[in-house]
Parts: C-alpha cells; sequence; structure tokens
C-alpha cells in the first residue's frame, strides 16, 4: 500500500539527472587536489557514478563495465594502488555535506559491514561475526558513519575495524600496512 507521504518522501529524495551531475561537479571540483593525477581522479568520477547508478549489483566488475571499461583492472587498480589523499578526499565531501544538509536536528549513524574473505592477509582479517552473513565467518569489518538530515544523507567516515589480535601482532600488522600507530581501543 502507498500513502500520500510516501509518495511525498519518494519525491522529495529523488534528484533529477542534469542536478546529480551539477552536484558531482561540484563535489569533484571540490576534492580534485587531493589525487596526485588527473587520471585517479577521473576514475572516481566514474566509481562514484557507478555507485549511484541503479545497477543490479555494485562491484568493481559492474561498476567498470557501467564506465565503459571492458575489464575491472582500473577500478581495481584506483582502489587498491592509485594515489590519493583518502582523509583528504572524507574531509572535502563531509564539509560539502555539512553545507548542502546541515540541519541542527540531524543525526549521526554508525553501521558496520562485513566483507567476507579467504586467506589470512587482508589487514584485519579473521573469524568473527559478520551480519552481512549473519553469522562467524572469515571476514574483514567496516565501520561507517552516516550524517542524516531531513534534506538527506551521506557516508562522512570509514574506518576498518582491527581485531586485537592484529594490533597486538606488530610483524602482522607492518606485513598488511597498517602503521605502528594503530591501536586497539
Amino acid at each position: 500500500m502507498t500513502t500520500d507521504n510516501d509518495l511525498a518522501v519518494a519525491a522529495r529524495h529523488s534528484v533529477d539527472p542534469a542536478r546529480r551531475a551539477a552536484g558531482l561537479d561540484e563535489v569533484m571540483a571540490r576534492i580534485a587536489g587531493w589525487f596526485a593525477r588527473v587520471e585517479p581522479r577521473r576514475r572516481a568520477r566514474a566509481f562514484v557514478l557507478g555507485l549511484l547508478a541503479g545497477l543490479p549489483g555494485k562491484n568493481c566488475w559492474t561498476i567498470a563495465e557501467h564506465a565503459g571499461d571492458a575489464a575491472p583492472g582500473g577500478m581495481r587498480h584506483f582502489l587498491a594502488a592509485a594515489s590519493w589523499d583518502a582523509d583528504g578526499v572524507r574531509d572535502g565531501l563531509r564539509d560539502y555535506v555539512l553545507e548542502h544538509l546541515g540541519d541542527p536536528g540531524a543525526v549521526l549513524v554508525v553501521g558496520e559491514t562485513g566483507d567476507l574473505k579467504k586467506g589470512t592477509a587482508s589487514a584485519g582479517i579473521r573469524r568473527q561475526y559478520s551480519g552481512t552473513a549473519g553469522r562467524i565467518e572469515n571476514c574483514q569489518v567496516a565501520v561507517f558513519l552516516t550524517y542524516a538530515a531531513r534534506a538527506g544523507h551521506a557516508l562522512i567516515d570509514r574506518e576498518l575495524y582491527l581485531p586485537k589480535s592484529w594490533t597486538a601482532d606488530p610483524a602482522r600488522c607492518q606485513a598488511a600496512g597498517i602503521p605502528e600507530v594503530v591501536l586497539f581501543v
């Protein structure tokens, strides 16, 4: 059953494509300086467009295909090895969100997701509860912070959860590229 209130909420949260593109262009201009080269900046834009698209599943393959790539290598390189300052991008995006969605009644929503993995070398991986799987699995757990206001919502921070078994093993952390300053709290 659909009510007038449901339709009003849906209409308020729908954005026409031209307005969405203009907003994305504004965000990309704001964060451009955090990319060392133009290629990862372009890849970031294509990646975001893929995330916003109505794709049936979102992963490097589907997002790469949406961007016109024949294979996911470019998207994988962007996420794993390209030179860009993720914290700078996060801060620029957060500032944009606060300027456009700022609301004294807004709330921060903390959520987590588990990424099921095989092996033992990926940072933070271990057998632990994953809400994604609904059981204990070998996985990484990521924690996300969302700013939610009447005008909309956006992710504004993220962090990989590192279990104590990881932070207590400096050699393992070093092998996975985790800085020494990361502690289990």
